[in-house]
């Protein structure tokens, strides 16, 4: 689930029906807690925050989750230096600190080794002092998970191709962008390779990166001033539907495509039932 996904919050929960794991922390203690009790679940739910980079969008809320928490907090080595330093978390992160090391982590959420989520993190391009996409392997499902990417790369499009899932950034239309009244300095922050993704390069990287194994695909952090949810889906779309699958079919038909809402909760998606089907 989604919790939020855009440029005021960032925030997305997985569980495999025992235990949990939340990336980013870009809504309010308060918010999480009611979305995920609506929702059946707990602050108890997850056992494991994993953080893609140190904007305030993604980590605006990290400091208040450590200090009333207390939760084990994952990151890279240099991420969590400069979390260290942040004035928003700096207070609060050193109870929670556990740093990912290079290759595979296996996260440690219950007795059982064989029943973990193996984490491993990559970096992308961005303009934070780093940034990070994550491949999560769990209970033989591979999820994929890329926000606030300036370009893609040839190691995210390698671990995507991998994925049951993907959520993948489809930030801004280019016409909307160019034509729109931001200031030209901050156009060029977002179009030129360490800012964000369009849906013209999000569609480009969807046809590298499908497989036959891919069952959903969510296009995630929609700018609210130069995108929507349409156009972003569109571009997706069509290009599922270049790829031909045979019988008459192309991975438009065999791939659930939909966009992630900028400020309200997803719903739940079911991913085990989906593969099983």
């Amino acid at each position: 689930m989604s919790l939020s996904s855009g440029s005021c919050g960032n925030c997305y929960f997985l569980h495999d029906g025992r235990f949990g794991i939340v990336i980013d922390a870009g809504v309010s203690l308060r918010r999480l807690k009611k979305i995920l009790s609506d929702r059946g679940y707990g602050l108890d739910s997850f056992q494991a925050i994993l953080v893609t980079h140190d904007h305030l969008d993604h980590i605006r809320h990290l400091g208040s989750w450590c200090k009333h928490l207390q939760k084990p907090v994952y990151a890279t080595t240099v991420l969590h230096k400069a979390l260290a330093w942040h004035s928003f978390t700096q207070d609060w992160i050193d109870l929670c600190r556990c740093d990912l090391e290079p290759g595979p982590t296996t996260l440690p959420l219950c007795p059982d080794p064989k029943e973990n989520p193996v984490v491993q993190s990559f970096v992308v391009p961005h303009d934070a002092t780093q940034t990070v996409g994550y491949f999560i392997r769990w209970h033989g499902c591979g999820f994929f998970l890329m926000t606030d990417a300036g370009r893609v790369t040839p190691e995210a499009l390698e671990y995507a191709s991998q994925a049951d899932v993907v959520v993948f950034e489809s930030n801004y239309d280019t016409d909307m962008l160019f034509g729109g009244p931001y200031p030209h300095d901050l156009k060029m922050r977002i179009c030129r390779g360490n800012g964000h993704l369009s849906n013209d390069e999000c569609a480009e990287a969807v046809k590298r990166f499908w497989h036959p194994g891919l069952k959903h695909l969510f296009l995630c952090h929609l700018s609210e001033n130069n995108n929507t949810p349409r156009l972003a889906f569109d571009a997706s779309a069509e290009a599922l539907r270049s790829i031909d699958v045979g019988n008459g079919l192309t991975a438009k038909d065999i791939t659930n495509l939909q966009t992630l809402p900028r400020t309200s909760p997803s719903g739940i998606f079911d991913i085990y039932d989906y593969i099983s089907d």
